[in-house]
């Protein structure tokens, strides 16, 4: 029986579901649904742009998304050394005075756990924790953005974060995300999370990522900037090789914090 091309692209994502590893050879899928290997490269070439997979020499493995979000609480304790290692790692690209817009999230969170407390910074950030931690610390001068504030990531964003990012000028920006590929770039749960990403990153001379390796090759609900708009990505040693190397082809400096 002819199957249309939307019945294919579903069977070959089920298939890679149920296949060792998630992965699976052009020739293995053509068998499977007795069709040609052109048309299996076709289909994996629109399952691809979708962000369902990503392909690999002679095949596609299928790629995890995040298409909803945990509370902030609940992710502390996702890959919670490795935060702490991308988190001193971020540290080390603070400079010694300026501007800092610092994003909402787990993993920033704890990036703001670890800055130095000796520099003379203004952070501008819409993370009410990371906030609520820094503003005991003489030196540093902290700036909340307004908006109204989501109780699952204790963040402001809405229009007027967005619209008073719009009207700053910062040295850096620390942008966190619930996942990067290669195609789809950095992607986050939330429209109004999105928008304020993106606000955040037009506002800065230079843009960091940091990322736990459990978010690298996962697509969230909605992208908010290329990979090539950010400078440095920084993330842990069990990013995928293949993807971290795509990565940085794409155009950023990709660092392994050890």
């Amino acid at each position: 029986m002819t199957m249309y091309p939307p019945e294919r692209q579903r069977a070959i994502t089920d298939l890679l579901i149920q296949h060792d590893g998630r992965r699976a050879s052009v020739t293995q899928i053509s068998e499977q649904l007795k069709v040609t290997t052109e048309t299996v490269r076709r289909d994996l070439d629109v399952l691809e742009r979708r962000g369902v997979l990503r392909r690999i020499r002679g095949g596609a493995e299928l790629l995890d998304s995040t298409p909803f979000e945990q509370a902030l609480a609940a992710r502390h304790a996702e890959q919670l050394d490795d935060k702490l290692t991308i988190a001193r790692r971020v540290a080390e690209e603070l400079p010694q005075d300026g501007v800092v817009v610092l994003d909402s999230g787990s993993l920033t969170l704890f990036c703001a756990h670890a800055m130095p407390k000796d520099r003379a910074l203004a952070v501008v950030t819409n993370n009410l924790p990371a906030a609520r931690y820094l503003v005991d610390y003489e030196d540093l001068r902290i700036f909340t953005l307004p908006g109204t504030i989501r109780g699952l990531t204790s963040a402001a964003v809405d229009a007027w974060t967005s619209r008073r990012l719009s009207t700053l000028t910062v040295d850096l920006a620390i942008i966190g995300v619930n996942g990067m590929t290669p195609t789809h770039g950095l992607t986050t749960t939330n429209p109004e999370e999105a928008a304020t990403k993106r606000a955040m990153l037009l506002a800065a001379r230079r843009r960091i990522v940091p990322v736990i390796s459990g978010r690298i090759g996962r697509n969230s609900f909605c992208s908010f900037a290329a990979i090539n708009e950010v400078d440095l990505v920084i993330t842990d040693a069990a990013a995928n090789p293949e993807i971290v190397s795509e990565l940085a082809a794409a155009g950023p400096e990709v660092v392994i914090a050890e």
